[in-house]
């Protein structure tokens, strides 16, 4: 389009591809442009997964024809435009001199890094710049911050509690639908490969999306994960086309088999929308009144409905409370010193150990695993293993399509490394290799025998769980949580707590030789 001044340029960022973003109330497409920027800073500062930063520009360039089509000017540079500068600051930089505005306008940032550079833009840019609260959330900073204070456990259990309340989501009257505010203990039972798994609603790439896949596989190549074959939605309709489908398919048994890992079956009956509701096309406010909705019309049962919304109403707005309010120090938290590298198979999935090999295979695949491959099996394995938290955060911000570190650094260092000591988590998320055997079938083909504790061929989950529990002690062993893990270890004769420790060190000694394990 042609240079025209402006009232306000809008930045509208690519995780704010939502038509009631906070940067565009007020707004007057008569005097008001859109700016929209694929750059490369923010493509690269980790190696995001191929399919990601796929899923992202195309999804992007789709809003930019929305916004169009409903009589917006939107300035959008591509990736390759011959004069993109690669930077959030320099397009805006350009679009002011290009469009002399009286403001710039935008809706607040997922990141703190980008929080931080937006905040000198007003002096840099001589001109005001205006940064709103985002409102598709149903919690903001603010309110969350005023919700902690005074505190002495920041749990998320209790934030769910005052969430449904004030929502009234799943609530009759004062008192929490069937009487009961979590049904997480009906959530675990392991599926078995005779069930009858839904696939996610999956669409073939138009002719925007092919554009960025051969932009991504010409300027992107030595990123991580595979490129194709590429089915995620990239537009509002098609959003929305998948959340329906996860609603009429597989919401039913989605609490029932949340927790549960077969080989094979990527997706089992969990709805695969993070990455659109975390990008803007789906609103989390929305998604839940329709499971509500789906209950109150017994199309689902209520631990269905509830771990649901206990993952949206709950955690989700939890961990980004816990971001905001502890950020910045909160990256740099490492309370059990975890100091090993990540290992190289987190970026290949060369591994003898079936369960991380599926979860990392996948990983590579799809940008995608459900929670408990991440928790229990990933991050299980690093946190035994006394990985660098840091590093393996940001292995999970580049390899997931759903991931921005405002809900994946809370998720990484609090939830799964424990990094924070306990402020996120009440106890490490820590297990042998009975708990993966118990909720998987992964163990049945693995090279390694999860039955077998200590030596050669053992699962090494068995002995890591021992050597971490003991070499944390000073830390972990009065959590009251873990009070009958070290009253075993206690009581447990001398020469087989040192197998379990000469096991332990045998392997992470391998692993530290580069060797295959």
């Amino acid at each position: 389009m042609s240079a025209k001044a402006c009232r306000n340029l809008i930045l509208i960022l690519g995780d704010q591809l939502s038509a009631d973003i906070s940067s565009l109330r007020q707004a007057d497409p008569e005097a008001d442009v859109i700016l929209m920027a694929e750059v490369m800073a923010e493509a690269t500062y980790v190696p995001h997964h191929k399919k990601k930063i796929v899923f992202l520009f195309s999804a992007m360039r789709h809003f930019a024809q929305e916004l169009r089509d409903a009589g917006w000017t939107v300035n959008y540079v591509q990736l390759d435009d011959t004069d993109n500068s690669g930077s959030f600051e320099g397009e805006v930089r350009r679009a002011v001199r290009r469009l002399t505005p009286e403001r710039v306008v935008v809706t607040e940032p997922g990141e703190w890094r980008v929080l931080e550079n937006m905040r000198h833009w007003q002096d840099d840019l001589g001109l005001p710049v205006e940064i709103r609260t985002d409102s598709r959330f149903f919690c903001d900073a603010s309110t969350f911050r005023g919700w902690a204070d005074g505190r002495k456990q920041l749990r998320m259990e209790n934030f769910y509690r005052e969430m449904r309340k004030s929502t009234g989501l799943l609530m009759e009257g004062d008192k929490p639908a069937g009487g009961k505010w979590n049904y997480d203990a009906e959530n675990r039972k392991p599926a078995k490969q005779d069930l009858f798994m839904p696939e996610p609603l999956q669409f073939e790439p138009d002719a925007i999306t092919q554009d960025v896949l051969n932009l991504v596989e010409q300027r992107f190549e030595s990123h991580i994960g595979q490129l194709e074959p590429f089915w995620f939605a990239v537009t509002r309709a098609q959003a929305e086309a998948a959340f329906h489908h996860f609603l009429d398919e597989a919401l039913e048994n989605f609490g029932t088999y949340q927790d549960a890992m077969l080989r094979g079956e990527k997706f089992l009956y969990h709805a695969v929308i993070s990455a659109y509701l975390n990008a803007g096309l789906l609103s989390p406010k929305n998604v839940c009144e329709k499971v509500v909705e789906a209950y109150y019309a017994d199309n689902c049962p209520l631990n269905a409905a509830e771990g649901f919304i206990r993952q949206i109403l709950g955690w989700r707005e939890y961990v980004r409370g816990i971001y905001w309010l502890k950020m910045p120090g909160y990256a740099r938290e490492n309370a059990l010193k975890g100091s090993r590298p990540l290992p190289a198979f987190y970026w290949t999935g060369e591994t003898s150990m079936k369960c991380v090999q599926e979860a990392v295979g996948q990983t590579l695949e799809e940008a995608y695993a459900h929670h408990i491959q991440r928790l229990m099996v990933t991050g299980n394995f690093a946190l035994l293993a006394g990985v660098d938290p840091v590093e393996v955060h940001e292995w999970y911000l580049a390899v997931y399509a759903d991931a921005y570190e405002w809900v994946e650094l809370p998720n990484t260092l609090g939830m799964s490394q424990f990094a924070d000591g306990g402020l996120l988590a009440s106890k490490p998320y820590i297990s042998s290799g009975n708990y993966i055997n118990k909720m998987s079938d992964y163990c049945e083909n693995c090279d390694y025998n999860v039955r077998k504790k200590t030596g050669e061929g053992a699962c090494p989950f068995n002995a890591l769980y021992w050597d971490f529990l003991d070499r944390h002690a000073d830390e972990l062993g009065t959590n009251p949580r873990l009070g009958q893990p070290y009253a075993t270890w206690r009581r447990m004769p001398d020469d087989t707590k040192q197998e379990y420790l000469d096991s332990a060190k045998a392997f992470l000694a391998k692993l530290d030789a580069g060797e295959r394990v």
